[in-house]
């Protein structure tokens, strides 16, 4: 594994620089290039997957710098199990775009390489500059991605969307100014040491950059009231390009669940934990509102990025609770979301595409082309959404409303899960009804007992007769929801252990720094242990 865990990130970049010097004027080679790329490195992250399931966390520094001072990727559970979920995203989403969008501009490929390039770091990264640089990456990608296609409503979300991430990405350099100014490292590694161990006069410049970090995460991952971005951005964006910007919530939510477990965690001291009183309110407060939005939703594309600000606040109450159980839950569920907003966002445009007129609004219309098959694409992903059973957003659901139990939560979590549960239910039955069944009903008694798809005139924008490439990734993603359910064992046995690795701490830090590290600062060392090791100590002393 020596190099392998830089690959996920060279790869993509190496692909990118190649698209723009030597295939920017063929679209056929770019596609080409752009597959290939993204297979190997999904061959390369069941490879990362694998060495990480058997192995304790792997450091990577690269220059051969050792850490804290030069530059490191780290290779655990999680990150292997995040870039994986990456790129079978990127393998359908990519799929795709080979309908018709990639025309739409010279740049795409490379740009969604970039794309690529920016996440995968994100979760392989080991301190918080890079993870700072990875976020700028991914986020100039997305820039362009979401101002791909052109128009004017793409140009005024896209343009709100640079403002409120520039404002993020300026707290994070605040952030990250009073963490190295007090404790001398980025390393996230070294800080998890180090924060424990601050003088208390600098305490409070360390929990104002520990929730100016929280802040600007938490834009990522749209917890309210940073959530504002989302509905607007998601709705304006390309298919594939929103399909692609499930996973960029999950940043967010891996850059907390990752600093706020190794840094702020257990051993930091006065400020342990100094997260969960934040992110739990906030969370549950996400998820009601993203169900209210899902009920008054006037659009398709609405109710699909209001569910989305749901589930990343269903995701959050369980991170927020940092106990194994709620972790491993989270974990099981950040995946199912991934693939299934995923999902809903190609089905919701070949729906939209599938109407007389083109338009996104749930009113009554002439019957959809292919309407038998993408209502049945469209009823299995509003189940995974709304968590009914028998798909994974029920067993994610249900894993984390057990994971509460015997918090101080459990009574608000249980409360809110389900009764925004039932929210969720009635907007996507709502939706289903008024596009599938009642509009051919309307059709019906106003055309005689059928109309010919022939004389339906539908809005051409690249998916006509190419259409099966995106029904085939739509299919894909809701394939992968259902071996998650099928696997569902399994998997969550993979992340109670990755829950149990990323709450201890050590293994990481002794990958990263080495176990002397770990004994000089007497980090994860109980003060029980300390005193029978004193007891001893004095009773040999007497003897």
């Amino acid at each position: 594994m020596t190099h392998w865990t830089i690959l996920p990130i060279v790869v993509p970049a190496l692909t990118a620089a190649l698209i723009v010097l030597l295939a920017r004027q063929d679209l056929v080679l770019q596609r080409f290039l752009s597959v290939l790329s993204a297979l190997a490195v999904f061959v390369i992250s069941v490879g990362l997957v694998v060495h990480a399931t058997g192995n304790p966390p792997y450091s990577y520094e690269l220059g051969n710098w050792p850490a804290p001072f030069g530059i490191v990727l780290v290779l655990d559970r999680l990150s292997a199990a995040m870039v994986l979920v990456t790129m079978l995203l990127v393998l359908a989403v990519l799929i795709y775009s080979f309908a018709g969008w990639d025309k739409r501009g010279r740049h795409f490929h490379a740009l969604f390489q970039f794309q690529i390039m920016g996440i995968n770091g994100a979760f392989l990264t080991g301190d918080l500059f890079n993870l700072f640089v990875f976020f700028e990456v991914l986020l100039i990608a997305s820039y362009g991605l979401m101002l791909h296609g052109s128009g004017a409503t793409r140009l005024k979300s896209g343009m709100q969307y640079v403002v409120v991430n520039l404002m993020g990405s300026s707290l994070f350099l605040v952030a990250m100014a009073l963490l190295y100014g007090v404790t001398g490292t980025l390393n996230m590694a070294d800080l998890a040491l180090r924060v424990g161990q601050v003088e208390s006069g600098n305490l409070a410049l360390v929990q104002v950059g520990a929730l100016l970090l929280l802040t600007v995460f938490a834009i990522k991952a749209a917890l309210v009231p940073l959530h504002f971005w989302l509905p607007a951005t998601y709705a304006a964006a390309a298919a594939p390009v929103a399909a692609l910007f499930a996973i960029m919530t999950k940043v967010g939510g891996y850059s907390i669940l990752r600093v706020y477990t190794l840094i702020f965690g257990e051993h930091a001291g006065d400020i342990a934990w100094i997260a969960q009183d934040w992110i739990m309110p906030a969370a549950l407060v996400t998820l009601v509102v993203g169900m209210f939005g899902v009920m008054a939703g006037r659009s398709l594309r609405d109710l699909i990025c209001f569910s989305v600000i749901g589930s990343m606040g269903t995701l959050m109450v369980a991170f927020a609770l940092f106990n194994e159980a709620a972790v491993s839950a989270g974990l099981y569920y950040m995946v199912h979301s991934t693939f299934i907003a995923g999902a809903l966002f190609l089905i919701a445009e070949m729906v939209i595409n599938g109407r007389s007129d083109g338009q996104d609004t749930l009113a009554f219309g002439l019957p959809l082309h292919r309407e038998a098959l993408l209502s049945g694409l469209f009823f299995l992903a509003a189940i995974g959404m709304v968590g009914m059973p028998p798909l994974s957003g029920f067993v994610g659901k249900l894993l984390i409303l057990d994971g509460a139990t015997g918090t101080p939560y459990v009574a608000w979590i249980w409360v809110v899960i389900l009764s925004t549960s039932l929210f969720n239910i009635i907007g996507f039955s709502r939706a289903g009804s008024i596009l599938f069944w009642k509009s051919q009903a309307e059709a019906a008694s106003q055309s005689g007992p059928s109309v010919p798809m022939e004389s339906v005139s539908r809005k051409d924008n690249g998916h006509g007769p190419e259409s099966g490439l995106g029904i085939s990734s739509a299919a894909f993603l809701l394939g992968l929801i259902g071996l998650l359910t099928a696997f569902s064992g399994p998997v969550s046995q993979y992340f109670d252990t990755t829950a149990a690795q990323l709450l201890d701490g050590r293994p990481y830090i002794e990958a990263v720094l080495g176990s002397d590290a770990l004994v000089e600062s007497g980090f994860g060392s109980s003060p029980e242990a300390d005193g029978m090791e004193d007891g001893l100590g004095e009773e040999g002393d007497m003897q």
